[in-house]
Formats: structure tokens, sequence, C-alpha cells
């Protein structure tokens, strides 16, 4: 019987030139939505154990941004070129919790209300994220401020630029805080809603750095970011407990706010304004 060679497999067929095309568009603000849609799924599905360690190593890992900046403003101090290269770093902490997928409460503004609102349900399972995501996210900040400012790991400039970063955010007017909260809160909704969008982690990096950026040389106040400066001037004894959970709870109210009104203006303007009642009603699970 003559030896018959096997056939060779074929390559797998290449994607016609359209389809790599496709591949490369910008997603639609629908591709986007659903996008987000399947994170927040993900999201309020995960056992909370693994949200609140995720929370925590969130709060934690925020402390980049106070780090970064207390650093540089203690070699070149906090105005003209201090001020202006302590911005350019106040993102790594942002990128950082984003990329590395860990919990951050204000992320979590667009991705559970973006569902909550297309199906008129899952606010208990929101209420339920926010409820250990918030709380984790502010241990882990206050973690990072005992290694900071209680360990003797910075050198006495840096310590001094966070306590007094930490100051300035504490003695602001509540009206001021309020309303500082509500940008940041808009700006790291957008953030969120963009690198759902993003084809790619370079990408990805490049949106957060510009957007945070404006929060961090805006000094608009973020609940998480802005704990780790609050508490290390707390643990040295010029901030009280309560004057910080009065910060928190106006910070907080401004974030949830400003990352509200952007999701809503998603939800309605750009994905739901086009449909009809019944396709609103039912949503993506068309």
């Amino acid at each position: 019987m003559p030896f018959r060679r096997p056939p060779k497999e074929k390559p797998p067929a290449e994607p016609a030139p359209e389809a790599q095309q496709l591949q490369l568009d910008r997603p639609t603000a629908d591709e986007i939505y659903e996008q987000v849609s399947r994170n927040a799924r993900h999201e309020l599905d995960r056992p909370a154990i693994a949200l609140g360690i995720s929370g925590v190593a969130g709060g934690i890992t925020m402390g980049l941004t106070g780090l970064s900046t207390a650093v540089v403003a203690g070699v070149l101090g906090t105005h003209g070129t201090g001020r202006l290269i302590a911005g350019l770093l106040y993102p790594i902490g942002f990128i950082a919790v984003i990329v590395g997928r860990a919990q951050l409460f204000t992320e979590n503004t667009l991705y559970p209300v973006a569902l909550m609102l297309a199906e008129r349900k899952h606010v208990w399972t929101t209420l339920r994220l926010w409820s250990i995501v918030l709380p984790s996210n502010i241990l882990g900040a206050f973690l990072f401020a005992l290694l900071a400012a209680r360990s003797g790991g910075l050198r006495p400039a840096s310590t001094a630029a966070m306590v007094s970063a930490g100051l300035d955010l504490i003695h602001s007017t509540p009206g001021h805080t309020f309303w500082s909260a509500v940008i940041a809160g808009w700006i790291i909704a957008l953030v969120a809603w963009l690198v759902s969008g993003s084809h790619s982690i370079t990408g990805s990096v490049m949106l957060i750095w510009l957007l945070t950026f404006v929060v961090g040389i805006g000094g608009f106040a973020h609940c998480i970011a802005s704990s780790g400066e609050i508490f290390s001037a707390m643990l040295l004894h010029h901030v009280s407990l309560l004057e910080y959970f009065r910060w928190l709870g106006i910070a907080v109210s401004g974030n949830v706010l400003g990352g509200i009104v952007i999701v809503t203006l998603l939800e309605y303007g750009q994905v739901k304004g086009g449909e009809s009642e019944d396709d609103h009603r039912v949503g993506f699970h068309r």
C-alpha cells in the first residue's frame, strides 16, 4: 500500500481587508455602552471579599498621586515649574488603579449606574457595591498615609508638602469643595467611558493621563486621591477626624453627582436618544 502524506492543514484565512479595517474603526457610542454594561455586570457579580480587597488595593495605590506630587513639591516647591511637574505626575495613581483593574469608587459612578438606568433595576446591587468599595478605598488611603506620614520613609520636605496639600483641601469652603468634586467626578466618569472604548493599553494610558492631569493641576477634590493627603495631615495632628469626615461627605456627594450627570448625558443623549420607547425598555438585550 503506497504511503500517503497527510494533507497539510490550511493556514487560517486572513480576515478580509474590510474586516481588518472595521476592527480599527472607532467604536460607536452604542458599542462603548455595551462594553460599559459588561463591565458593570462583572463588578456587580463579584463576591464582597474580592471587592473589599481590590478596594483596599485601589486606595493604597491612589496614594501614588499624593506621593508623586509631594516628592516634587519637596524638591522644586509648589509654584511655577514645580507645580507643573507635580501636575504631570499626578495621574500615576489613576493609571495604576484603572489599568490594573483595582476598584475605585468614582469609576463605579459610571458602570453600574449606566446599567441601572438602562434596565431600571440593579439599585440594591449598586448600593452594595458602593458600600463595600468606598470604605475599602478609604481604608487603603489611610494605610498609605500611615506609610507616608509615620514611617519616616519620606524626606521631611516631602512630608511637609503632603501635609500642606491636605490642609489646603480641608480648609476650602464647602461650596468650593462640592463644585470642585463635581468637576472631578465628571472627569473620572468620562475617563471610565473613554477607556471602555479604547483599542489599546497605550491609548488607555494616554486618555487617563490627559484627563486626570486636569484634575491634578486644577486642584479638584477627589474623595480617594485627596484622602491620603488629608489623612497624612490628620496623623500628624493638624486635622481632626471630624473635619475629615465633614470634607469627605461633601467630596463624595460632588463626585457622585458629577459622575451621574455625565452618565445621564451619555445614556440618554448619545445612546438612548435615538431609540424607541420599546427599544429603551429592553435595553441592549435584543
